[in-house]
């Protein structure tokens, strides 16, 4: 039995932690502030510390100067930002326990029993795919599974924005699949095509329109009749194309080239660009009237950056599709995974594929143990550092400052819904605010 304590100022995930402990066989005590955790330690001496990384009083972090060495007590810091955790990495050393929050009953008995996260044993079937298309666990990923819910029980059109290699297309099917409708889905690239080719592939063409026009075609408008119609890379269809587009979206009914028949057409359209909507309407790429019949419903993917926690589990469904389709057996090991996730992949989702890949290819077919390259990076990835500008080798205090701001300009200033990114109580954010000096955090 293992005497804990509990550093967190959220109540109702104490309680919840509190009693998977005591379920676990362990004595735990609980504190809400660094105050209220120094007192503890003054008078107890404790095997394991569950330590929130922001409290009331100040950083989690602040808790270790007061631990002894010989005490060889053992400390899990808990955040609600994943992005959180390299940087802790960092200024403590490999030596300490991460959980990201909403944490579960097993992560709590892997860290208080001191088991290493193990080495991938599940084969692709036992990962789940939500929607059938989409892999992820973590809080981002959930947003946006919650999106696609919910704009799938209508036929609003759908623009997804975000990086190159983020998923776009899957996320297109995902929101196909969710949609449950009696049509196809049918995809194109609309930067694929030159201009006099990309009216034939999204309207079709009768016979003899132009040269090479053999036959009649329809186009992807036609194809994707009560189902779902993707159309990436929107922002690359040549300007004076996109008027034809208009009245499609606008009238439900196409014209093939070179034909005179007005047809109806019905799908959801849904299109993808890797620009945000502010290099948008900067750029004029895209005219206003097609912008907002296309983001009826936009939905921003995020990077694999900002929800590091699901590395991991993508490696492991790659790895084990790849052992599926090749026959061999090859499994993780915990420092590998770890590897990973402290990287930042600016590639996205497509470049750690890509890795794993290349790994797998590198490792011995008859062995499990996998090698993996001397260097992680793409040499077409660009460098990238994380939104929020942190690093290490800053001190603690700045590190929550710009994470606290960070967020708050993520969720356009909702301190409600801040706090519950970074896992702490509103009332907290609220004190940290004040201490910054911030004039415009005081509580309603």
């Amino acid at each position: 039995m293992l005497t804990v304590l509990l550093v967190d100022d959220d109540a109702e995930f104490t309680d919840v932690a509190c009693t998977i402990i005591e379920f676990l066989g362990h004595e735990v005590l609980t504190a809400s502030t660094l105050a209220e955790a120094r007192e503890w330690l003054s008078k107890e001496s404790f095997d394991h510390i569950l330590l929130d990384f922001m409290l009331p009083d100040g950083s989690g972090l602040h808790l270790m100067e007061s631990l002894q060495p010989e005490q060889n007590t053992r400390v899990t810091l808990i955040t609600g930002h994943p992005s959180v955790k390299g940087i802790i990495k960092d200024m403590c050393g490999p030596n300490i326990d991460y959980l990201v929050k909403p944490i579960q009953r097993e992560d709590l008995e892997s860290v208080l029993q001191g088991k290493k996260q193990p080495a991938s044993k599940r084969s692709t079937s036992a990962i789940t795919r939500h929607f059938g298309q989409l892999i992820g666990e973590s809080a981002p990923m959930q947003e946006l599974y919650k999106l696609i819910g919910r704009v799938s029980k209508t036929k609003a059109n759908v623009m997804l924005l975000g990086e190159s290699g983020v998923g776009k297309e899957v996320v297109a099917a995902a929101i196909h699949e969710a949609s449950d409708c009696e049509g196809t889905y049918v995809a194109t690239n609309c930067g694929a095509f030159s201009k006099e080719l990309i009216g034939s592939e999204l309207f079709g063409h009768e016979k003899g329109a132009f040269t090479g026009a053999v036959g009649r075609k329809e186009g992807v408008f036609e194809q994707a009749e009560n189902g779902t119609l993707f159309l990436d890379e929107i922002t690359e269809m040549p300007i004076d194309m996109q008027p034809n587009l208009l009245r499609v979206l606008e009238n439900k009914v196409v014209i093939r080239v070179g034909g005179t028949k007005a047809m109806p057409v019905n799908c959801r359209v849904v299109s993808a660009t890797n620009r945000s909507m502010e290099e948008i309407a900067e750029s004029k790429v895209l005219r206003e009237d097609i912008y907002f019949r296309l983001a009826v419903f936009p939905i921003t993917i995020p990077p694999l950056r900002e929800r590091k926690e699901d590395i991991p589990l993508l490696a492991e469904y790659f790895i084990n599709q790849l052992n599926e389709e090749n026959g061999s057996q090859f499994r993780w090991q915990s420092v590998q995974l770890e590897k990973l996730q402290a990287y930042d992949w600016p590639g996205n989702v497509r470049e750690l594929r890509h890795f794993v890949h290349r790994a797998a290819i590198m490792s011995d077919p008859e062995g499990s143990d996998i090698e993996l390259p001397k260097t992680i990076e793409s040499p077409f990835a660009k460098k990238q550092t994380l939104s929020t500008g942190l690093k290490a080798g800053r001190t603690i205090e700045e590190v929550e400052k710009e994470l606290i701001y960070a967020t708050l300009e993520k969720v356009d200033g909702n301190k409600t819904t801040a706090a519950e990114m970074l896992g702490i109580s509103t009332k907290t954010l609220y004190n940290r605010l004040h201490a910054y000096g911030d004039l415009n955090s005081d509580s309603e």
